[in-house]
């Protein structure tokens, strides 16, 4: 697993981000500039995309490896603290891991000392989920099941820019300098032409989402986000097919430490780019440093 790492490699206070279903860790490129002086962020290429390997069997291309990987990952880093951002898949990672978190904590309450529990040795700080919860909106989940897995191929980087600019209309608003951006790690050159970055097989288990698999998927993640013990922010698209106003209430309903940012003009998901998008978040994570 690759991963890209900014600021003090020596520091232990760690913001671990992590991408949405197609994409890659440089997604954070502007959030980790912005707060490397005060976290060492490490944001990783999950399995199959970016610069990571790919697997030789596409089964592995589900939540429960990727939270393994996390946690490989997490021990590697050997946090002091860790906090977490997570966009749409990074948020669901996260959840999941959480809830294997609050599962240790009910079974060893005695040794849960401000969010460490020895049993996974993870000190959890603060959580953002971006444009994510446990609740999947099944018209959002068919958008992007609709172009996850189709193979493309362009003659030139403009065309894949354009590419990545028309299937990710609820990115919202940008300049062409930053569709760019959001299309240089995720287009790669290959044999003379630009394609997707990532296993296109990520999409089999992915097309196994039925209704009945969803609602069963629900329930679990209701469960582990209703434990989570620490602060949430949940950042939310106004506009996103994803993650629905309504479930953002009922996460606020069902969890007392989470509070909820909304993102004008906005769908699945925010990108971190923004002045508008970041500084929620930043107030967040520092909060902390600010009582």
């Amino acid at each position: 697993m690759a991963y890209w790492e900014w600021g003090d490699p020596a520091n232990g206070r760690v913001l671990l981000c992590v991408h949405g279903l197609t994409r890659t860790g440089r997604d954070f490129d502007t959030l980790a500039r912005r707060l490397c002086g005060t976290y060492r962020v490490v944001c990783p290429d999950v399995v199959g995309r970016g610069a990571s390997d790919w697997l030789v069997d596409a089964a592995g291309y589900v939540v429960p490896q990727y939270v393994a990987d996390m946690l490989a990952l997490i021990a590697r880093a050997h946090p002091s603290r860790l906090d977490w951002v997570g966009t749409s898949m990074g948020g669901l990672i996260a959840l999941a891991l959480l809830g294997a978190y609050a599962q240790a904590r009910v079974a060893r309450p005695e040794t849960v000392v401000r969010g460490l529990d020895p049993a996974l040795g993870i000190p959890f700080g603060r959580i953002v989920l971006n444009d994510i919860g446990p609740d999947l909106d099944p018209d959002g989940v068919a958008r992007i099941a609709d172009y996850v897995g189709q193979p493309v191929a362009f003659g030139s980087f403009d065309q894949a820019v354009d590419y990545v600019r028309d299937i990710s209309p609820g990115f919202g608003p940008h300049t062409r300098a930053q569709w760019e951006t959001l299309a240089r790690h995720v287009m790669v050159r290959h044999d003379s032409q630009w394609v997707k970055h990532y296993d296109l097989r990520i999409a089999q288990p992915f097309s196994l989402q039925d209704a009945a698999a969803l609602k069963a998927s629900e329930a679990i993640l209701w469960s582990s986000y209703e434990s989570i013990p620490v602060p949430l922010l949940i950042l939310r698209g106004e506009q996103s097919d994803l993650l629905s106003a309504d479930s953002a209430a009922r996460m606020l309903a069902r969890n007392s430490a989470a509070r909820l940012q909304v993102v004008a003009g906005v769908g699945h998901a925010p990108t971190l780019m923004a002045d508008i998008q970041i500084e929620p978040i930043e107030r967040f994570l520092l909060a902390d440093d600010q009582s």
